[in-house]
């Protein structure tokens, strides 16, 4: 049998694959199985930051593979404590709690908010707001954090204490908190729910809202974070700083991390007990991390990513067929004529890795990639959309 058969057959199917099995890539180029190249601009979802096996970041996981690979977190880990000190210090924020994943790292910011809510108000100040359109996770306690009712269905029963208001609208938020509400959630930018770049005024107003009332702002930088949108983190884009922030996804450059960030002011939430994980803080995942946030914490990098975005954007809005483009930095979302899952099919046909989002286009290609790349993807979708 060959790569896909044995899927097919030994897989759950819980995935709607393109039909590519995916061999050997380097930068922006990827080669399937067949030797056949392709320019992606979806990196694993807006994992491979620095692109396909970087030299540095291969050296980097490879030296700590050779060195020790896990320990329990009983133990102390220099890879995480170097980690560790280079979040809080660049983000000014002022611990650090380990996972594996996005999920991971939203579901322990809920239950900090949820344990500083209660350890200072006692029982019951539990609710958390998110907006409608986010998406944070795909355990039972982060779906029904995410505010799409399309995924609120089959795993009954979900965890309460969620409820949803429409984004950009201060007023909706105003009349849904309430005397239970212990914190907000959002995602600046949401990335699932089709590139939606929410207001910087209305951003802003949460926050005041939020510090008012000593409700906890959470964002989520999962999809946003480690210089994704020309910022280090996208919040910093809006002037607000969270209570709570998780990242994941391109921080680890293409090895699995999730990390949740507090303020000075729930430093000493959680004690031994209250949250724990196996393979969070890996030495050998922190080390690639390390060499990301090594790479991309620094202005001239970040500058680049914006200035690749703006001239991405500008050639997109070029084309024909193309309505419309939501971009921060190199997170980009285009508005097309026709389906947007059956262009993207095509255009895999044609040579161009690249993912949708609700009715849109997603383009999330490596922080490093070159210009010229960038004009080759253009020029596929250029042809994909004329084929249509």
């Amino acid at each position: 049998m060959n790569t896909k058969e044995k899927d097919l057959q030994y897989i759950m199917h819980t995935y709607g694959r393109y039909d590519v099995a995916l061999k050997s890539g380097k930068g922006a180029v990827a080669y399937d199985e067949n030797g056949k190249r392709y320019i992606d601009v979806s990196s694993g979802i807006g994992v491979n930051s620095l692109g396909y096996c970087d030299e540095g970041w291969i050296n980097a996981v490879t030296k700590q593979a050779g060195t020790i690979q896990h320990m329990s977190n009983y133990f102390y880990s220099a890879q995480a404590s170097d980690l560790a000190e280079k979040l809080c210090k660049l983000t000014g924020l002022a611990k650090v709690c380990f996972g594996n994943s996005g999920a991971e790292a939203n579901e322990c910011a809920i239950k900090i908010a949820r344990k500083y809510s209660f350890d200072k108000y006692g029982a019951g100040r539990n609710e958390i707001i998110t907006l409608q359109n986010s998406f944070h996770g795909r355990t039972v306690t982060t779906l029904s954090a995410t505010g799409q009712e399309v995924f609120h269905n089959y795993f009954f029963p979900f965890t309460e204490g969620f409820q949803y208001v429409e984004a950009d609208n201060i007023e909706a938020l105003k009349s849904a908190v309430g005397e239970k509400t212990c914190a907000v959630m959002l995602e600046v930018v949401q990335g699932e729910g089709g590139v939606n770049i929410l207001d910087k005024s209305y951003v802003q107003s949460v926050a005041k809202l939020c510090y008012e009332k000593d409700i906890l702002l959470i964002i989520d930088e999962v999809q946003t974070g480690a210089g994704r949108t020309g910022k280090l983190f996208a919040h910093e884009h809006y002037g607000v700083k969270p209570d709570l922030m998780t990242a994941a996804k391109g921080l680890g450059g293409g090895l699995p991390i999730g990390v949740c960030l507090c303020g000075e002011k729930l430093k000493d939430v959680m004690s031994p007990s209250t949250h724990g994980t196996t393979f969070g803080a890996n030495p050998v995942v922190c080390a690639g991390a390390n060499y990301v946030l090594d790479t991309i914490a620094n202005e001239t990098f970040l500058n680049a990513v914006e200035e690749k975005g703006r001239y991405l954007e500008e050639k997109l809005l070029s084309l024909d067929g193309v309505k419309g483009v939501r971009r921060l930095g190199l997170m980009v979302g285009i508005e097309i004529d026709g389906d947007a899952h059956d262009t993207a099919v095509k255009c895999v046909e044609n040579g161009l890795l690249i993912i949708t989002a609700k009715d849109v286009l997603r383009m999330l290609p490596p922080l490093t990639i070159t210009t010229d790349e960038l004009d080759e993807a253009v020029c596929i979708l250029e042809k994909t959309l004329k084929e249509n």
